[in-house]
């Protein structure tokens, strides 16, 4: 009888549903816990930039880290594609400036490369009547797909964008994710940024008057509160374990030799 009775506790309690967690189903969609509404800007800012954005599908469906989906919570100008590459008829902006450039509409691909263009020198010697209204175009997924995305991109943009990048600026201190003040995950490369601090990093150039200082702040607002929530879960970067191993055996001879 006592077998019988611990059976049926044990069937009712693997029978009873798992608690879920409350999200923020009217808001950012994410934990309450980590609800990110707060730091969202009451309404979206109206910048002269437009930005397009090439999202690969995998990003948005297994990347809960992802930043882009907040961009379309702070920006008006914002197009968002999903894709694996840039092409014609994948959007009507780039389709119509990529059949008829505008004298002040340039389009720039913001991407680290070799022949690519400092995003600031670039801003210091175009006149302002040149790029009133700029498309800044970026490429978002982890950065093997990213750099996929950008070659197979190269044949549709080399015909009408310039290839710039965020390189150090003379005079001004740049927060680094090198430093971890805005890093979400481990990355491949020093000097890695999310697509959210990108964007930001950009519109602080690109936008005239206060808007840049304004539309960077905003962006870095989220970015900032999505590291605080994150950063209890980073994990400190450890030394492999074969140097660990060489650097034993290095300490064990060492001490045999004295």
């Amino acid at each position: 009888m006592a077998e019988a009775e611990e059976e049926m506790a044990s069937l009712s309690l693997s029978a009873a549903p798992t608690r879920r967690r409350a999200t923020c189903d009217d808001g950012c969609g994410r934990p309450k816990s980590v609800c990110i509404c707060p730091f969202l800007p009451p309404s979206l800012l109206a910048t002269s930039t437009s930005v397009v954005i090439l999202q690969h599908p995998h990003e948005l469906r297994y990347n809960r880290l992802a930043t882009v989906p907040f961009l379309s919570r702070c920006l008006s100008q914002l197009q968002l594609l999903l894709g694996r590459r840039l092409r014609s008829g994948l959007s009507p902006l780039l389709d119509s400036l990529h059949s008829s450039p505008s004298s002040y509409c340039p389009v720039l691909f913001l991407f680290p490369s070799p022949n690519a263009v400092d995003l600031s020198e670039w801003a210091q010697r175009t006149p302002l009547e040149a790029r009133t209204n700029p498309v800044l175009v970026l490429v978002d997924g982890t950065w093997n797909q990213a750099r996929e995305m950008a070659t197979g991109s190269l044949e549709f943009l080399s015909e009408f964008a310039t290839f710039v990048s965020l390189g150090c600026e003379i005079g001004i201190e740049v927060e680094s994710p090198c430093e971890n003040n805005l890093l979400l995950k481990k990355e491949p490369h020093k000097g890695c940024l999310s697509t959210i601090e990108a964007v930001a990093r950009a519109l602080r150039i690109l936008e005239p008057d206060n808007m840049g200082s304004l539309a960077e702040e905003t962006l870095l607002k989220v970015l900032r509160a999505m590291v605080g929530f994150q950063a209890p879960f980073m994990k400190p970067m450890q030394p492999r374990p074969k140097l660990n191993k060489k650097k034993e055996k290095s300490v064990k001879g060492d001490s045999a030799s004295v």
